[in-house]
């Protein structure tokens, strides 16, 4: 299990991480969520020993990073695919790490044979993409089989079979029983991989929840309507649900469920075109938990706002 407690750390008059303490429990998947600047990956480079903190701690296992004897064994983590000396091979890469930490050369072909490298680890790292560079990273976090992964962002550069791969891979290492940590700005990749989330704002915890958890916390169940005699419907609700006219002949309705709405509409009568509930989308809750501590707003050109070019 990966424990923070009371983390913080600040970089002159900038509070990166500010009194941050949650808990990543072993067999599941984990999210990292928040805005841009928000700590994530300034938490996790603590957690690895790549910076110390102004107060609190940050433990694997019960230990810091750096009393951990031969860390890749107990953590693997991808925090920056550009890391890497750009003159050496991708198998060379993973040798230094293996002979650094006790571990089998043997472990270098099969962990380059899982991430799918091939042929390409006898390059050099500076003709790889992006997305070769993510492999390399995951194949050097893997090295170890250690019993807790960080990654950040690993989603990036990889194509559709490198994320269906990485989303396996992930869910698979938590359901062996060990710690996964993941940080991505991807809401739909979260939903699908994560059974819990953390969500931190300027440094600071906002959620810590499982994901269904988070996703029932939106205000209860949606469920969109159509019919023909939506005035009536509408009338027929107004006391008992909150509702939304979102097209004609269409309403919205939360914190009422479809056989609830259907069997209303039943025994009033009304002929019912359309009636389905609304999955509740970890983005939506996202944008609800993280709206006021987002730093930094794009600004959407006019012409996009339909007022000319």
């Amino acid at each position: 299990m990966i424990s923070v407690r009371g983390l913080s750390r600040q970089y002159g008059d900038v509070r990166a991480v500010d009194d941050l303490t949650f808990d990543v429990p072993a067999g599941e998947v984990t999210g990292f969520l928040g805005p841009n600047g928000a700590g994530k990956s300034t938490t996790m480079r603590i957690v690895m020993g790549l910076d110390r903190p102004t107060a609190g701690t940050a433990l694997i296992g019960g230990q810091r990073y750096v009393d951990l004897p031969e860390p890749l064994h107990h953590v693997g983590a991808l925090l920056d695919a550009g890391a890497m000396h750009p003159g050496r091979t991708g198998r060379g890469h993973l040798r230094i790490g293996a002979r650094t930490n006790g571990i089998p050369l043997r472990r270098v072909e099969e962990v380059i044979e899982q991430v799918g490298l091939g042929q390409a680890a006898r390059r050099r790292i500076k003709g790889y993409s992006l997305g070769m560079r993510q492999r390399l990273g995951i194949a050097a976090a893997l090295l170890g089989d250690p019993k807790a992964l960080l990654f950040d962002e690993p989603v990036n550069g990889l194509d559709l079979d490198g994320v269906r791969w990485i989303r396996s891979l992930l869910r698979g290492f938590a359901d062996e029983g060990r710690t996964v940590l993941v940080s991505s700005h991807l809401m739909s990749e979260m939903q699908l991989i994560a059974d819990r989330i953390v969500v931190i704002g300027r440094g600071r915890l906002i959620a810590e929840a499982p994901v269904d958890e988070i996703l029932r916390g939106l205000g209860g169940q949606r469920v969109r309507i159509r019919t023909p005699r939506i005035e009536d419907l509408q009338r027929a609700l107004a006391d008992r649900a909150a509702v939304e006219r979102t097209a004609p002949g269409e309403l919205e309705i939360t914190g009422l469920g479809a056989t609830e709405i259907g069997d209303l509409a039943h025994a009033l009568g009304l002929p019912v075109h359309h009636l389905a509930e609304i999955e509740q989308s970890l983005e939506h809750a996202y944008l609800a938990l993280t709206g006021e501590s987002v730093d930094y707003h794009g600004r959407t050109p006019s012409y996009l706002n339909g007022a000319g070019r």
